[in-house]
């Protein structure tokens, strides 16, 4: 029987002594993910994570952990042994039935270099239950795969133990459980849009995806102006809608080679360069973008996207962001209560750190008094200002 192909979802994520996040787990992720709490609990820290697996998978571990100053300002303070991280998703091969699949990956330091000292994919070998076969394990760079076709494992030693075996053997098509991973990570999209990054300039041509900050935000618009025009005016259609002034967006390539992007509004003839439009325009504007990449990303990351948006744009824009979550999963971070009043109790976490100086999580739908009072009408954010999510506001720090 053939099985429709699902988006794969991470379903669960464990983290160990990363920063704050000594032992921190999220269990039974749903496709839109919202974290809020007080500054300083750790919700960046979250979002970090995934901005630290797929730097390490697409730069390599190297540069990922130096470019968070090495161990001593990534393993939790006071804490000993190695970095931790679990992934548990599920995930199917030529559709296949959906397997539920384990990802383990444990980084600590020697001599100032990291080095994996675990790393090691499952997959069970029954639909729901089944016993785990292990695809990939390896240790301090040496380890062992289960070939698919012959049914045996082989010896292998990668060329350094700071390099990561999914990432290296992913690349090939005779390791097709493998690659599935390395391309599921190596396809996340993590958003800091900034947003006078979007207002840059930059040097004709197209790009096929925005960038984390945004600053090839016309490349991006010339990309689907030539190749995909359709889902460009979507894009425009549902920004007339959010802005009724604006009338169209386009990029125009200056005589130097560089890039322009002009928006026009209705009332007036010529349209104007994005440096006059206002911050919350191009904000949008850019979501709207990664929303509706024609090749959507596997998982999606905004951070605080209530900054430089109008409060009555946020309900609009939880709206947008659930639509594309059924195609990408979305992690949001947020302090905006206009945002949480459009999220669902499971979809809702809340970050706290204890009297240790460590985070703690807790999903909205596991208090009872919460979905009590959300079952009479109560709206999420609401409760979030009157105090009733626990560990979501500094008064309970």
């Amino acid at each position: 029987m053939a099985h429709e192909s699902q988006p794969m979802r991470i379903n669960q994520l464990r983290i160990q002594n990363y920063r704050t996040l000594r032992d921190v787990t999220f269990k039974e992720l749903a496709p839109l993910t919202v974290l809020c709490g007080p500054n300083g609990s750790g919700k960046s820290t979250v979002f970090d994570v995934f901005a630290f697996l797929y730097d390490a998978f697409t730069s390599g571990l190297r540069a990922s952990w130096d470019r968070r100053n090495r161990i001593s300002e990534i393993r939790s303070r006071g804490s000993t042994g190695p970095v931790t991280f679990e992934l548990k998703y599920r995930a199917s091969i030529s559709g296949g039935n959906p397997r539920l699949v384990t990802y383990r990956l444990a980084v600590d330091e020697r001599a100032g270099v990291p080095v994996v000292v675990e790393e090691k994919l499952q997959w069970t070998t029954a639909l729901g239950s089944g016993r785990p076969r292990d695809i990939l394990s390896f240790e301090n760079g040496r380890g062992t795969t289960w070939d698919e076709e012959t049914g045996e494992a082989t010896t292998e030693e990668l060329a350094s133990p700071d390099l990561l075996a999914v990432s290296a053997l992913g690349q090939f098509q005779s390791h097709p459980r493998v690659k599935v991973l390395r391309d599921f990570i190596t396809g996340w999209y993590l958003s800091y849009l900034s947003v006078d990054d979007t207002r840059n300039i930059p040097t004709a041509g197209p790009a096929r995806r925005l960038s984390q900050t945004g600053d090839n935000l016309p490349n991006v618009v010339q990309y689907l102006q030539e190749n995909h025009p359709d889902r460009l005016n979507e894009i425009f259609e549902v920004l007339a809608r959010r802005v009724p002034w604006l009338e169209r967006v386009e990029s125009e390539t200056l005589a130097d080679g560089r890039l322009l992007l002009r928006l026009k509004d209705a009332p007036f003839s010529e349209p104007v360069l994005s440096r006059y439009v206002s911050d919350g325009t191009l904000k949008l504007l850019a979501y709207l973008i990664v929303l509706y990449d024609p090749e959507p990303p596997t998982v999606i990351g905004i951070e605080e996207p209530e900054n430089q948006l109008h409060p009555k744009l946020l309900p609009i824009l939880a709206e947008e962001i659930r639509q594309v979550s059924s195609r990408s999963q979305v992690l949001v971070t947020t302090h905006s209560p206009e945002f949480v009043n459009e999220i669902r109790p499971k979809e809702l976490w809340t970050i706290s750190r204890g009297a240790d100086g460590y985070a703690g999580v807790r999903r909205a739908s596991d208090d009872e008094k919460v979905l009590a009072m959300v079952k009479q009408g109560a709206q999420l954010g609401w409760l979030w200002n009157e105090g009733y999510l626990t560990s979501a506001d500094p008064a309970d720090v």
